[in-house]
């Protein structure tokens, strides 16, 4: 076969080189990261959990970490699972999905989503500047997490840290996001 010179295209992170934020508040992109969208039966919970390598929550609004893989509950039957690393072909969260051997629908939004890393102390004013919803610990405590919306998109918000969000949000959505927060940032500093 004649060799075109073709290289392999590499896809451009979504927030590659954005920074923003202020005195209270910092916003940086996430590093990428493999993400399904996981459903099934509450019956075959516990089977696909064994093949994930980590709990699926059962309840509203909570989430489960373990061993760099971090299960969100969105729904009674829906869950966003999202692994620190893409791994190798073969090896990451599809690949554990496909070994449980209950029915399911495991899809890869690796590339539809990305994140961006929302902390400080003004971190849930800033997201408040377009979120609607109560971020006070009590109401919603570090590991809580829901699908919500964000100014005009919809985002997965998982609150990881006393003041620190992580805000999972389409990749065509991403700058919009990002800059909304930027403003936010800046409110949040006065």
């Amino acid at each position: 076969m004649a060799d075109l010179g073709i290289e392999a295209a590499t896809r451009t992170l979504p927030l590659s080189g954005v920074h923003g934020g202020s005195s209270v508040v910092r916003l940086e992109p996430a590093a990428p990261a493999e993400r399904i969208s996981l459903r099934l039966a509450a019956a075959d919970i516990v089977a696909m959990s064994a093949a994930l390598g980590v709990d699926l929550p059962t309840k509203p609004k909570t989430s489960t970490c373990a061993d760099g893989r971090t299960a969100l509950w969105l729904g009674p039957d829906e869950w966003l699972v999202i692994a620190d690393d893409m791994g190798e072909i073969g090896t990451g969260l599809t690949a554990s999905a496909a070994k449980a051997t209950v029915p399911h629908s495991a899809t890869d939004v690796s590339h539809r989503n990305t994140a961006i890393l929302v902390s400080g102390p003004g971190a849930a004013t800033a997201i408040n500047t377009g979120c609607p919803q109560d971020l006070s610990l009590n109401a919603f405590p570090v590991g809580a997490c829901s699908r919500t919306i964000f100014g005009k998109v919809e985002i997965v918000l998982l609150r990881t840290a006393e003041d620190a969000f992580r805000v999972e949000v389409w990749r065509s959505f991403s700058d919009y996001a990002f800059g909304l927060l930027a403003e936010g940032a800046r409110d949040a500093a006065f």
